[in-house]
């Protein structure tokens, strides 16, 4: 069982231990709940969104008329379909889409089509797999083996005979899995019969916009799915899946019958935002991330973790630093709700909203800043503010931290 740096168990197919004010996915709803109250208080266009991600409606007024669940897709699925296999790298000759309410419908649509009970399914990232894929295979009643690397992939598949392994480009960490990596794994797992399906998040335009990588179908894997909130493309939420028609087909089929499909009324959005999409913009949000970690480095130290696309202070050190300043010796709260604390109080008091409060729940509890639109850092006022506010609130943290009740009033708005 993995713990993290203070012995906390981590939960249940989470990188991260519950405490006692969050202990579930239900008191992450509440906390939910008290942002969108702060966000209420302040005023929509006051708050300035660094999630990282877009989940916009990119629909024109024309679209509107039509924006049913029977008129919309008959004017736009072959459009939709078009782009789709542009986008991810497939062929119309051989491959499919389908469109998914989330990208986690996606993946636990394809698993619960390709993977029977009992079978073995391998995740394979840089570091760990999302949380969704360990939550979709044991869904499925499969046999669910993560490893970190080609390497630890090479020797978890040695003993095994998995019906599918998962391929993750980008880790939930950020880490890139370099490409030459991500087909020795392709071909190791066709050599011993799986299928191979992409976890392709944000992988599918950071891989091939920031670090000239293959299209996600171009790795010649079997499936791949997509975000579109995700670097580059402005939503909707929705996962996009493409791959061998055969298999796309049943995958679909799936969704359907569980309600995990899109609403066909929104296909219209999904063209849009293909239609939009340019690399140039993912490498401009890398870009103005990499400007925020100039000015936050020296504030943090070595603290201050630097992936290819992405800053990020671990929710261990965030404790750490909070218990540095606040003068507390032993910690009253678990990490996850240090770095809770300090994404709350961001939106408290610099109207900052960060991707903590997208996931429920979250898929780490670590402080991540990544793609940060160069136009909102400006509204904002600069990389510099944008890292004093992170370093002022992570001192209030600290001070927080000698009164509990404090934090629980903060982040779930009960009185302390």
């Amino acid at each position: 069982m993995k713990v993290d740096r203070f012995g906390n168990a981590h939960a249940p197919n989470l990188p991260y231990a519950r405490g006692n004010i969050l202990a579930s996915t239900d008191d992450d709803f509440r906390k939910l709940q008290r942002a969108w109250s702060l966000i209420r208080e302040k005023g929509p266009r006051n708050v300035f969104i660094f999630t990282g991600l877009e989940h916009a409606m990119p629909l024109e007024a024309a679209d509107l008329e039509f924006a049913d669940d029977e008129i919309g897709p008959a004017l736009s699925y072959d459009r939709l379909k078009t782009l789709t296999l542009e986008h991810l790298g497939g062929a119309p000759d051989r491959d499919d889409i389908a469109v998914f309410n989330r990208l986690t419908g996606a993946t636990m649509a394809t698993l619960l089509t390709l993977v029977k009970p009992g079978e073995v399914v391998i995740g394979v990232s840089e570091t760990h797999s999302h949380p969704s894929v360990v939550r979709a295979a044991n869904h499925a009643g499969a046999r669910f083996i993560d490893t970190a690397g080609l390497a630890a992939f090479r020797d978890a598949i040695a003993g095994e005979r998995p019906s599918l392994v998962v391929l993750t480009r980008l880790a939930v960490t950020y880490d890139l899995m370099p490409v030459e990596a991500i087909r020795a794994v392709v071909r190791i797992a066709h050599d011993k019969g799986a299928l191979v399906y992409v976890d392709d998040a944000g992988g599918a335009r950071v891989g091939p916009a920031g670090f000239d990588q293959p299209r996600t179908l171009e790795l010649g894997v079997d499936i791949g799915a997509t975000g579109l909130d995700k670097y580059g493309t402005k939503g909707p939420r929705f996962g996009l899946l493409a791959g061998r028609t055969d298999l796309v087909g049943r995958i679909r089929a799936t969704g359907f019958e569980f309600g995990m499909e899109a609403r066909q009324a929104l296909y219209p959005a999904v063209v849009r935002t293909l239609e939009q999409y340019d690399p140039a913009r993912v490498r401009a949000l890398i870009d103005t991330t990499k400007r925020i970690a100039g000015e936050l480095r020296p504030l943090v130290g070595n603290r201050l973790r630097e992936t290819p696309t992405t800053v990020q202070i671990a929710a261990d050190d965030i404790l750490d630093i909070a218990m540095e300043r606040g003068g507390v010796s032993e910690p009253p709260v678990v990490p996850y709700e240090a770095s809770a604390a300090l994404s709350m109080l961001l939106l408290k008091e610099r109207s900052m909203l960060m991707v903590h409060f997208v996931g429920l729940p979250p898929g780490t509890a670590d402080l991540l800043i990544k793609f940060v639109p160069p136009e909102t850092l400006e509204r904002f006022g600069g990389p510099k503010k944008y890292a004093d506010a992170v370093n002022t609130c992570l001192t209030k943290v600290g001070e927080l931290l000698r009164d509990p009740g404090q934090l629980r009033a903060l982040l779930l708005g009960e009185s302390p």
